[in-house]
């Protein structure tokens, strides 16, 4: 027997006078409508499929694609894939959602038990840019002018793209290889969705800005294996992700659930939470001196989304510790506070190697003092005591580059900060 082709439908038509009769062929005992429920049911049964008492009629060495195609579907088992759920089962309440550990169909998005995180999701969509828009005709020719910069701001320009070049893959790979399948709340991972695209829109803007102004793409993207100060950046946070990454690891023990927080800290709280904020405070500062004002722009909006990002994280974390209180002990406790602390000493580390002498209206000891700021506010946001008595942030402006709630000259450049059409708050 052949496959059923467009000749075979022409030669029908010719046969029957310009009528086609291609007919797929049929079942030797078609199966039997089900009876139908009592309308006078009070509440539906539970539909199970039940196991066949015999094996499945096989099909003969020589069936078409076609017969074995009406095979399959005659013998579907519709409780394939719904693992412990029941066809017919009661329908999903808010309580039987749970950050971690959940036993809900993952697939039922609504009724939201975390209105913040639906928001977020929003807040991100309507936040939405590409690198494109942003004009870097100024920043290509201040880096090609042989006076437009000192070497000092040279190196911060290229350790910066060196370092984030990669680490938003790093973040990224986290969320998708690690994260996604151990988040079983819907909405929570809606958000992680929109961020993974996010962090692919990161790579691409220092993509964008590597290409633009002619850097070598070898050395920048290799930089986090070959500069020891970037290098042990991506060394720390990597150890976080390995046993996540195992497709044999679950949670459900307090000792894996304590990984899988491990890691959240790790990635939220140190690594978009401390390591970003030298190399962001850097750009930042330089593009409000009017140099490389395009690189910083688009610094701008990545620093708005992981804003976004390290709140989301942090929401997160502290969910779970609600939800699981027995994982929170005073072990664990110090344990992420000596994370903390390792992070904030890697990016001071890192601040020295990239400003050994005064630059940009800051130098290695203003930064030394903004980072422990930004440890202690970490630590304050998991609920944890300061560990760094006195600190103060000396650059106050920071608040207001997130914000981005100014007005630009329309002439001048895209006003990528308004809101998408169907976001819009009047």
């Amino acid at each position: 027997m052949s496959i059923l082709s467009w000749d075979d439908f022409n030669d029908d038509e010719e046969e029957n006078g310009g009528t086609a009769t291609a007919t797929l062929p049929q079942p030797a005992n078609p199966p039997q409508p089900e009876s139908q429920p009592a309308p006078s049911s009070p509440e539906p049964k539970p539909v199970v499929a039940a196991a066949p008492s015999s094996p499945a009629p096989t099909l003969a060495a020589d069936a078409s694609a076609a017969e074995r195609a009406q095979h399959a579907v005659e013998h579907l088992d519709v409780a394939a894939g719904l693992e412990d759920l029941e066809m017919g089962a009661q329908r999903i309440q808010v309580d039987d959602k749970r950050m971690i550990n959940c036993r809900a169909d993952l697939n039922q998005l609504v009724p939201f038990k975390y209105e913040w995180a639906w928001q977020k999701y929003l807040d991100g969509c309507a936040n939405h840019w590409m690198p494109q828009e942003v004009n870097m005709t100024a920043d290509i020719a201040l880096w090609k002018s042989e006076n437009g910069l000192t070497p000092d701001e040279r190196t911060i320009v290229m350790r910066s793209l060196g370092f984030f070049s990669t680490a938003d893959s790093l973040v990224a790979n986290n969320l998708v290889l690690a994260l996604y399948r151990h988040i079983t709340n819907p909405e929570c991972r809606q958000y992680l969705l929109r961020q993974a695209f996010e962090e692919a829109i990161h790579t691409h803007a220092y993509q964008y800005c590597i290409q633009s102004l002619g850097m070598d793409e070898g050395e920048v993207f290799n930089m986090y294996r070959e500069v020891p100060s970037v290098a042990k950046k991506a060394t720390w946070a990597l150890k976080y992700t390995q046993s996540l990454s195992d497709p044999t690891f679950h949670t459900g023990t307090p000792e894996n659930d304590q990984r899988l927080l491990r890691n959240l800290i790790a990635f939220y709280c140190v690594l978009e939470g401390i390591f970003f904020y030298c190399g962001f405070t850097q750009i930042l500062s330089m593009g409000r001196r009017n140099k490389m004002g395009g690189v910083a722009e688009q610094f701008q909006y990545i620093l708005r989304d992981e804003s976004m990002h390290l709140n989301f994280g942090i929401d997160v974390i502290n969910q779970i510790k609600n939800e699981n209180p027995h994982l929170w002990t005073p072990e664990f406790q110090q344990e992420i506070i000596q994370m903390i602390l390792e992070g904030a000493t890697i990016e001071i580390e890192y601040a020295r190697d990239t400003m050994p002498r005064g630059v940009l209206g800051m130098n290695a000891a203003m930064m030394e003092e903004y980072l422990k700021f930004i440890a202690n506010r970490r630590l304050n946001q998991l609920g944890l005591p300061e560990q760094y008595a006195g600190v103060t942030n000396p650059f106050g402006w920071m608040s207001e580059m997130m914000d981005l709630r100014k007005e630009k000259n329309f002439f001048e450049t895209r006003v990528t900060e308004y809101q998408t059409g169907g976001a819009l708050s009047w």
